[in-house]
């Protein structure tokens, strides 16, 4: 929308220009310290699981000397996603984009589902249920994103990615219309946050299973996870002015805070405020990242964390479920605990690196090519 604007006016610009009218220039370095931040983030998702979650699920497993109880990564993760989901869109076609994403999240979470119900068929430990064929079939189709009672994870980190399938697509719906361009971009990113804070007292109360599966399966409750990584975005290009990104941000904190809350069996709300501190910790080191310049670290540090980032979906992906069952064998063999946990965050990158390289990459690139071939012969023709 045409007009003066100062930086402190919560004004938002055209996502495909500036605020000053120029179309934004390409970077011709990639920055390092969003490998770093992608990479620290999926390193807390594996110490989280290896230290605290894998005595949660399995209390038989000797306690952990180091315990790092906050859940924060997968959070993040998902802002990082908005980030990058917003600051991508507008490149070439709008087809292309929704493809890519899709070609890069599907094939490896196939891959990985597969690799794990085979782990679980045939490595699990003689106490643990054995999978069906059905179970592989529910995982695969994501029911447990609605029915989590009735259908259970093969991993439990995979909840994230419905959200992320159902956040590109959305994202793409949106830029193809008025909606998710100018000014009207903020009205949807306020709805997106304010709309399920309405809501809340519904979720945390004995709400009907039908508004519970809604809620759950798209994900409502994490919403703003989303909305922050935009507004991240938006603010970093000046499309979003800094007042204005403050309300927003912290707007986003507070749904955070009120989505880490539970009802105890007493009928007292707790909240956990370490996850939800961390969390908000996260979201302005992820802001100072997008707006700030690049961190200039040792050549052999980034590129190690280049690697790993790199690989880190894949990692994501393959880690829980298969580093559980090592630790059952470690821990029923009398492994220290942190070498179990050392155990675990190397298996898990090394079969993060395998399917990056037998799966994501070949996929990823196959599936464009088969998508450029098709949109030329329909030019074609």
């Amino acid at each position: 929308m045409p007009g003066h604007t100062t930086p402190e006016v919560a004004s938002v610009h055209d996502l495909s220009a500036t605020r000053s009218g120029r179309a934004p220039q390409k970077r011709s370095t990639r920055k390092v310290s969003w490998d770093a931040v992608r990479a620290g983030c999926v390193v807390l998702v594996m110490i989280y699981h290896a230290t605290h979650m894998s005595r949660v699920t399995h209390p038989e497993l000797t306690p952990r000397l180091v315990v790092f109880p906050f859940q924060v990564g997968a959070s993040l993760l998902l802002v990082i996603s908005a980030y990058f989901a917003a600051a991508t869109i507008g490149r070439g076609s709008l087809r292309r984009y929704w493809w890519k994403r899709m070609a890069r999240l599907v094939p490896p979470f196939v891959g990985a589902v597969v690799l794990i119900w085979l782990v679980l068929r045939f490595l699990r430990p003689p106490s643990w249920q054995e999978p069906s064929g059905w179970d592989l079939a529910h995982h695969l189709l994501m029911l447990w994103n609605w029915k989590p009672a009735e259908y259970a994870f093969l991993d439990g980190s995979h909840w994230t990615v419905p959200l992320q399938l159902m956040g590109f697509t959305f994202a793409a719906a949106l830029f193809a219309t008025r909606w998710g361009h100018g000014n009207k971009i903020v009205w949807v990113l306020w709805a997106a946050v304010l709309l399920p804070l309405a809501q809340w007292h519904l979720r945390i109360t004995a709400a009907p299973e039908t508004y519970r599966m809604l809620v759950d399966g798209f994900g409502v409750h994490r919403w703003h996870l989303f909305v922050a990584g935009v507004a991240i975005w938006m603010v970093s290009t000046r499309r979003l002015g800094r007042v204005h990104f403050a309300v927003l941000l912290a707007s986003c904190m507070a749904a955070q805070a009120l989505h880490n809350y539970v009802r105890l069996p007493d009928g007292q709300l707790d909240c956990d405020w370490g996850s939800t501190t961390a969390v908000w910790i996260g979201m302005l080191v992820l802001t100072s990242v997008a707006c700030g310049p690049d961190w200039k670290l040792p050549p052999a540090l980034a590129r190690g964390l280049t690697w790993f980032a790199g690989i880190s979906y894949c990692v994501f992906l393959t880690h829980q479920t298969v580093g559980y069952i090592l630790l059952h064998y470690l821990d029923t063999n009398g492994v220290p605990p942190v070498l179990q946990t050392l155990a675990m965050l190397t298996t898990g990158t090394l079969l993060g690196w395998a399917l990056t390289r037998a799966v994501e990459r070949p996929a990823h690139d196959s599936l464009l090519r088969l998508y450029d071939r098709l949109a030329a012969r329909r030019q074609s023709g």
